[in-house]
């Protein structure tokens, strides 16, 4: 049975430009044969291919690979030690890569792989890389297919389930939304498995203790997940202003279905991934250098434009790729602050010149900007 959704739930859809997807693995694989549910992920496919034509990007993020690895390795459905769950990562992903790469395949779509850790998401470089990776994969029209590095990840660097995965991939690109395929339709005041009376929440404003005390635990032997997950996702992506939404996806065309006004439990977002990212840059990161620009990028910035090397007469501080840094007007006066796209060492080398000559000066071919739009907040 599905409801009219409210016009605040219909817009976190059609004027979402952005939007994660989180598959968890009981949707995606069969639990007794360990094999793909086929036609439920060309389903999946199907609408993916339908929010791209209306001009969406997409970011799949999917469990599935230690549950296609661990029957194709002859593990069983006992729990695993920790090397046994890396070895079924490495034989499963292959299988759920190329699961992806055939269903989306059929619709025209490209699949790229981005395999995460924990580490890629806080360590200032690897995040600005791994964001400057499927930013540029999003421009080229493909469809990221992400899943936690479980080959390599051990218990201190592990995300633990991929609800906080893709609450985290969410805040790296500043998605609009994340919509988790569940097994459950949304938040219930009690266990609905438990509880006949239990009621679903439909709509979550604030993550209030009385709120988290509605959780429940994992399912499934083949899930890390459950709703505690789950709300961990909610408090990560409305603090990035990304709404999120929990459905129910084990039936067939489950983003249509959604959208169409399927059962659920939508989380909403005070602010949006703009003003949000320029809240943590403007006022949550501490600047270790400093950026002089002269009169010409004074008024291009002013006029919302990038940073230029050719832009920058000087440069103090030691910093690294990703740093925070303050930039300053001629007189020497802090005009604002972003995220620095080379090193402090990089960064003086190419000051004053023009972009076409960032190659030749540094041996690479870095970014055509200094700092990016995005990553700049003016005072």
């Amino acid at each position: 049975m599905t409801r009219a959704m409210t016009p605040q739930e219909k817009g976190s859809i059609a004027n979402s430009k952005r939007i994660v997807v989180k598959i968890g693995s009981v949707l995606l694989v069969d639990q007794k044969k360990g094999t793909v549910h086929q036609e439920w992920l060309d389903s999946l496919a199907t609408d993916v291919a339908a929010w791209r034509e209306r001009g969406k990007e997409i970011i799949i993020v999917s469990s599935g690979a230690i549950a296609l690895g661990r029957r194709y390795l002859g593990l069983g459905t006992a729990g695993l030690r920790l090397q046994e769950k890396q070895a079924a990562a490495a034989a499963g992903m292959i299988r759920l890569s190329h699961a992806y790469q055939e269903s989306l395949g059929k619709t025209g779509l490209t699949v790229a792989q981005v395999l995460l850790t924990l580490e890629d998401s806080e360590d200032r470089r690897r995040y600005l890389n791994a964001r400057n990776t499927l930013e540029t994969l999003l421009k080229l029209g493909a469809i990221p297919l992400i899943n936690e590095n479980d080959t390599v990840a051990t218990d201190e660097i592990r995300f633990g389930d991929n609800d906080r995965l893709g609450a985290r991939v969410a805040a790296m690109v500043s998605a609009d939304l994340l919509i988790l395929l569940s097994d459950i339709d949304g938040l219930y005041n009690a266990d609905p498995t438990k509880n006949p009376t239990a009621e679903r929440i439909e709509r979550v404003d604030e993550i209030t203790p009385e709120i988290e005390a509605m959780a429940g635990a994992a399912g499934s032997s083949d899930s890390s997940g459950g709703m505690v997950t789950k709300l961990a996702a909610a408090k990560q992506c409305m603090a990035a202003g990304c709404n999120m939404a929990i459905t129910k996806g084990g039936i067939l065309n489950p983003l249509q279905t959604l959208e169409d006004g399927a059962p659920c439990t939508w989380f909403t977002a005070r602010g949006n991934p703009r003003t949000e990212r320029q809240r943590w840059i403007g006022g949550s990161l501490q600047p270790v250098g400093a950026i002089t620009v002269d009169p010409g990028a004074l008024k291009a910035l002013v006029s919302g434009n990038s940073l230029l090397p050719a832009g920058v007469s000087e440069v103090s501080g030691n910093f690294r790729r990703g740093d925070a840094v303050s930039v300053r007007n001629p007189e020497g006066r802090e005009i604002g602050r972003g995220l620095i796209a080379y090193s402090a060492d990089d960064a003086r080398l190419i000051m004053g010149h023009k972009t076409d000559e960032i190659e030749s000066l540094l041996g690479y071919r870095g970014r055509d900007e200094m700092i990016h739009r995005d990553d700049l907040v003016l005072s």
